[in-house]
């Protein structure tokens, strides 16, 4: 058995479209045990109505939040982690980052060391610093002690021409559009779901050794 937890902010729901698949893709491993939370809003109610999106939560309303007093059974207990942020200026959310900053107990026993970490991500452009997100993200998986999981180009959707697409080496993405009209493309859902399931056959592998 191996456990896999997907862990992600979004605010319009194109984040958590996109962690579903990855969701999807590690529980098409076998033994692969996946959860799948979301991280506390720190935006006022009123904030978000203004912002339009109090309806687009609402679709993911039923995903646990990950509290603090969860860590230790959904971050430490778990053999890999795959954290989804949208871009907030070529980088994560203050929601992800504010959970991220509540981790310190974790990092000072190593808590993390070892665990497999993997990062996907939006924007509203296609070049809305989408690689810069996933990048700086590793920063704090590397302090942790993760062994970090891109997307390889053996997913060869990435490389394709033919369509406006995200999904990089560095992880899988989708491309929201300026208003937030775009949802996510089946090219972009399969990469996700491929790096779901690529995080959780590492995983597997290494908690075998």
């Amino acid at each position: 058995m191996v456990k896999v937890n997907v862990i992600f902010y979004s605010l319009y729901g194109h984040i958590h479209k996109m962690a579903e698949a990855v969701a999807e893709g590690a529980r098409e491993v076998e033994g692969a045990e996946v959860g799948i939370y979301q991280v506390p809003e720190t935006l006022p109610e009123e904030v978000i109505a203004k912002m339009g999106a109090t309806e687009t939560k609402k679709a993911f309303a039923h995903i646990p939040f990950l509290t603090r007093d969860m860590y230790e059974k959904v971050l430490s207990g778990a053999d890999a982690l795959i954290f989804g942020s949208p871009t907030r200026f070529g980088n994560m959310t203050a929601q992800m980052r504010a959970m991220l900053d509540g981790t310190g107990g974790l990092w000072g026993r190593g808590a993390l060391v070892g665990k497999v970490g993997s990062v996907f991500t939006s924007s509203g452009t296609q070049h809305g610093g989408q690689e810069s997100t996933i990048i700086s993200f590793h920063f704090t998986l590397l302090h942790h002690g993760m062994v970090i999981v891109g997307l390889p180009y053996a997913e060869k959707r990435q490389t394709r021409m033919d369509e406006i697409t995200g999904g990089s080496p560095y992880g899988a993405s989708t491309i929201a559009g300026g208003d937030g009209s775009r949802q996510p493309s089946e090219n972009e859902l399969a990469m996700a779901r491929y790096q779901g399931r690529h995080v959780a056959e590492i995983a597997k592998k290494l908690a075998k050794k």
